[in-house]
């Protein structure tokens, strides 16, 4: 099911960004940092009273200025507010009600969106008081708080949660497990809606177009060789002429809700321009979440070659996307159809890796040998010990591994773990999770 996604907007030096950083850095998140995954981004995965949502960082709407990056800043903005499902409108305690601030409320009203108004800045009697103040805009009541102190943070977040379940009612997944849902993803111009057309087109079985809970996406059932398919396409943001770097950046948005509903995510990467910034972005989300991920290098006709240029290719890949090593790289030119035709197989083969369950005695008996071969790391005399591993999910493939003292599990030693079980049972193509708890050597 898709996170809920929650803006927030306001005027400049209202503290969104610290807030934002709050809230996505703190113990209430359950962001995890990757090595490799680049971590400046505009979004971050949170959680509270047991639902998840996304929240969107925006720059500082100036609705009268005309600037260029004024007008490009407000314009990602309105995107954002136009994605989101909740809007987290930030003004300051300190400065009161400004014009900027009546402006920016107006335009959040035409929105229609359900809006949760903070004050920030909130970290005094006085400025206490002056939050009754913003019961002016018209926005509801204003929930004062602080976010450098971490003031008032739960009521908000209270607050937030309360209209995230109204417009997004947490539901029940209609999981069928027999349908492969896949969702193409990358930046525009990739190539994405080619591929898209090529994978559900003549040759499709049974196709009916369905409009999708993903805003501007198609979801297209697709039967291939008796295995089923959803189709879920993520077409790129354009705009008339050369497409602005500020605006593409918020494209990512409309990824995250296709991410989220998959089983597996094709990242289709440009040939010629190689991965960018926004691809380590928005296949790092992918990954975070635990989908399976397939690389597909699109336009390889366009691409100048040798014999060597798949292998230095798919080198250069993995040392962009050292967090990807496991994902399989399938090379392509929807214009050709080069090798189209292979997608199907890597899809079916990636998702019965992410649904692999493995017994709990073969499962330990793999840690096992692989402590023998490389023993536990030793930290101030202490050295760690692996009690018992089972596995709790499927998609991505989830492990508890019980120990004597968590601290002692380095993360390098986690991935030698993790490449163990690689190595035994294959899960190419997916993440591995891994869980690990403290048990005392008494309890059985």
């Amino acid at each position: 099911m898709a996170k809920p996604i929650v803006a927030i907007v306001g005027r400049p030096n209202v503290g969104k960004s610290t807030l934002f950083n709050v809230l996505a850095n703190e113990r209430i998140s359950i962001v995890e940092d990757t090595p490799g995954v680049t971590r400046d981004r505009l979004y971050a995965t949170t959680e509270w009273l047991d639902r998840e949502f996304i929240i969107i960082d925006t720059g500082g709407i100036e609705i009268a200025n005309t600037d260029k990056i004024a007008v490009s800043i407000r314009e990602q903005a309105q995107i954002a507010i136009r994605e989101a499902d909740v809007i987290l409108f930030v003004c300051d305690a300190r400065t009161g009600i400004t014009d900027e601030d009546a402006e920016v409320a107006k335009l959040l009203r035409k929105s229609k969106k359900p809006i949760v108004l903070a004050v920030n800045k909130a970290d005094s009697s006085k400025h206490e008081l002056g939050v009754y103040e913003f019961y002016n805009l018209g926005l509801g009541d204003p929930i004062p708080i602080s976010a450098a102190n971490h003031i008032g943070l739960g009521d908000m977040l209270d607050a937030l949660t309360e209209k995230v379940n109204q417009t997004v009612p947490v539901i029940a997944d209609d999981d069928d497990e027999d349908e492969i849902k896949v969702a193409l993803i990358g930046r525009p111009n990739v190539g994405k809606s080619s591929i898209f057309n090529a994978l559900v087109g003549e040759e499709r079985s049974i196709v009916s177009d369905v409009a999708g809970t993903t805003r501007d996406a198609i979801d297209t059932p697709v039967v291939r060789d008796g295995q089923r398919f959803l189709f879920i396409d993520t077409a790129g943001m354009r705009r008339k002429g050369k497409i602005d770097e500020l605006i593409e950046k918020y494209s990512i948005i409309r990824s995250l809700r296709a991410v989220d509903r998959s089983d597996v995510v094709l990242m289709v990467i440009d040939a010629v321009d190689g991965v960018t910034e926004q691809d380590k972005k928005i296949v790092g989300y992918a990954h975070d979440a635990g989908k399976g991920i397939i690389l597909v290098v699109n336009k390889w006709d366009l691409y100048k070659k040798d014999n060597s240029s798949t292998l230095r290719y798919t080198e250069e890949l993995r040392k962009e996307l050292v967090f990807l090593q496991y994902a399989p790289v399938v090379y392509v030119s929807a214009l050709t159809m080069q090798r189209i035709h292979r997608l199907p197989e890597v899809i079916k083969y990636v998702a019965e890796q992410s649904s692999m369950r493995i017994s709990t005695s073969v499962l330990n008996q793999i840690i096992e040998d692989a402590c023998a071969i490389n023993p536990p790391p030793t930290d101030k005399g202490k050295q760690l010990k692996i009690y018992f591993a089972t596995q709790v999910k499927i998609k991505p493939p989830t492990f508890v591994l019980f120990v004597n003292n968590p601290e002692l599990m380095h993360f390098s030693y986690q991935r030698y773990l993790e490449n163990k079980l690689r190595e035994s049972f294959g899960f190419e193509g997916t993440p591995i999770h891994m869980i690990v708890r403290a048990r005392n050597e008494e309890e059985d």
